[in-house]
């Protein structure tokens, strides 16, 4: 499914990818830097479901997810003042907003990698 890469472990330790993990392309952006040039703003996701059928459902729905999240990126970029670091915490709420609109409920967790502007 366009560059979905589900992450599996065979055990549980600090910081190692679990079986529930899937990782989504990344989302650009283009945005106004400061001095009017032209930049790219990236955003890195993920999903975490737990709950085997959902994470189901989150498979066969990646192309949607993917676009809400893209629909939410492109709208934060374009709010961004020039010179100023894109608020993540309000970027986080829109996407998981997104997920659960997508999905139609909550349980599908939305995971931030990195967020960048350059």
């Amino acid at each position: 499914f366009l560059g979905l890469k589900p992450l599996k472990t065979s055990g549980g330790g600090g910081g190692e990818p679990q079986a529930s993990y899937l990782r989504l392309p990344t989302i650009t952006a283009n945005v106004v830097r400061s001095g009017g040039g032209r930049g790219v703003m990236t955003v890195e996701t993920g999903i975490d479901t737990p709950d085997a059928a959902l994470r189901a459902r989150v498979a066969r729905s990646a192309p949607r997810l993917r676009a809400a999240y893209a629909a939410v990126v492109l709208q934060s970029a374009s709010a961004l003042l020039p010179g100023m670091p894109p608020d993540v915490e309000r970027l986080v709420a829109q996407l998981q907003a997104a997920t659960n609109t997508v999905m139609g409920r909550a349980g599908a967790r939305l995971l931030i990698g990195t967020v960048m502007v350059v």
